[in-house]
């Protein structure tokens, strides 16, 4: 399967995105409190003014630096190991479109329960990914 690791693009692009998106809410409001940036990091406190968007697109830009660092791992894994089935293929989509989707929730209402379920749902897909693959070994 060629393109096996198109769903590991797919959601780095996405992580630009939010990258993107972190800096058109935060450099603005930021500014509004401040224009010496260093000032955030002499007082910490300043953070908390920042508007609840601005510190939500942050939020989520660092939670894709977290537990999708194992999909990539273990997406590499498969893939140097030609384990590259076609349902693990559908299983790395719906892994990066639920991720997709709780950033969108988190940059928008930021419901907890909601991103909490989408957030295990997707550590369910990375789970099953992952033990299917130990699985292999045997």
């Amino acid at each position: 399967m060629e393109h096996f690791l198109t769903p590991v693009l797919a959601l780095i692009l996405w992580t630009f995105v939010m990258w993107m998106l972190m800096y058109v809410r935060r450099i603005p409001a930021m500014n509004a409190i401040t224009k010496n940036t260093q000032d955030f990091i002499d007082n910490p406190k300043l953070g908390e003014q920042l508007p609840a968007k601005a510190r939500w697109a942050a939020d989520n830009y660092n939670h894709l630096h977290e537990q999708p660092v194992i999909f990539y791992a273990l997406m590499f894994y498969l893939y140097a190991m030609g384990q590259h089935v076609e349902w693990l293929l559908y299983a790395a989509w719906a892994y990066v479109v639920i991720r997709v989707i709780h950033s969108l929730v988190q940059i928008t209402s930021n419901k907890v329960m909601v991103r909490f379920s989408l957030f295990a749902l997707s550590s369910i897909v990375l789970i099953v990914m992952a033990i299917w693959a130990a699985l292999q070994l045997f």
